[in-house]
């Protein structure tokens, strides 16, 4: 068993919290997943929503993500795309790590929003929003709480960034 996970980040969603290339330490064992963490998962699958708001699997974007949760099992998800705001449990988020407003609908859940997260799943976006794939996607939807690998904690590289991610 891997108590962590070493990763390098691959694109640019996540600027400016985490740059193409930062190589980053992800926990693998961890006591829960909340609001504002960052983690690491395979994206072999997506979830969206039925009809009655049960999760319905289907192919996904199939390469590894990370992404930050703005909302776990239990919580309801709003965006105004037109504002560019996100909303969680009537409240507009401050988000300060962000690049960019949240404008672009990737048609996940068109029609749908606000949405309740089912329990055992989280809803995650991008830090740079006009470029993010994520729980906005089809490709990408709701995450499994199980199908997380690791919660990143630390960047190793490059040196002079070397610290805590939050």
């Amino acid at each position: 068993t891997y108590f962590f996970k070493v990763a390098t980040v691959k694109g640019s969603s996540m600027e400016n919290t985490l740059m193409p290339k930062d190589r980053i330490i992800a926990l693998s064992i961890y006591p829960d997943i909340k609001r504002g963490d960052i983690v690491i998962r395979n994206a072999q699958d997506a979830v969206m929503l039925d009809e009655n708001g049960n999760p319905s699997a289907k192919s996904g974007l199939g390469k590894e993500i990370v992404k930050r949760v703005i909302a776990v099992g239990g919580q309801t998800v709003d965006i105004d795309f037109e504002a560019g705001d996100v909303y969680v449990d009537g409240e507009k988020l401050s988000e300060s790590y962000i690049t960019g407003l949240t404008h672009l609908d990737e048609g996940a859940f068109t029609g749908q929003y606000p949405i309740t997260v089912p329990d055992g799943y989280i809803f995650v976006l991008g830090d740079n929003r006009g470029v993010s794939k994520d729980s906005r996607s089809i490709e990408i939807g709701l995450i499994a709480e199980s199908a997380v690998n690791g919660k990143v904690m630390l960047r190793i590289s490059p040196l002079e960034n070397f610290g805590f991610v939050n």
